[in-house]
């Protein structure tokens, strides 16, 4: 999917991003890593922080999307498949321990047909 439509004004928006995957901002939040603050204060959106883990989210979504056929199934593996080599954890997991670099190599060494 296009990066616009998770976005508003130039920045990642937790609303349209919850309409898109069928949630609420709050859940976006939590699956990112944040706190409730940091989707409903206009201030804590914008922040380096709140963007960077949403940006995350959501290129780790838009990069499984095609092999799960929409973006609410890419959620729902985001949310729920735990990745082998990763110790049983979720991409979702490791997104929220700063980890999202290490999901983004995975998925490109799965996709390059390495087995990891």
């Amino acid at each position: 999917m296009s990066l616009v439509q998770y976005s508003e004004a130039g920045f990642f928006a937790p609303r349209k991003i919850a309409e898109v995957l069928h949630t609420t901002s709050e859940e976006v939040a939590r699956t990112a890593g944040l706190g409730k603050d940091a989707v409903q204060r206009r201030e804590r959106v914008r922040s380096d922080k709140t963007q960077r883990r949403l940006r995350e989210m959501i290129e780790i979504v838009n990069k499984v999307e095609p092999r799960f056929g929409s973006a609410l199934m890419a959620y729902a593996w985001y949310r729920s498949e735990p990745l082998p080599g990763f110790s049983g954890q979720t991409a979702m997991q490791l997104v929220r321990s700063g980890r999202a670099e290490e999901v983004l190599d995975y998925i490109d060494a799965v996709d390059a047909g390495v087995h990891a």
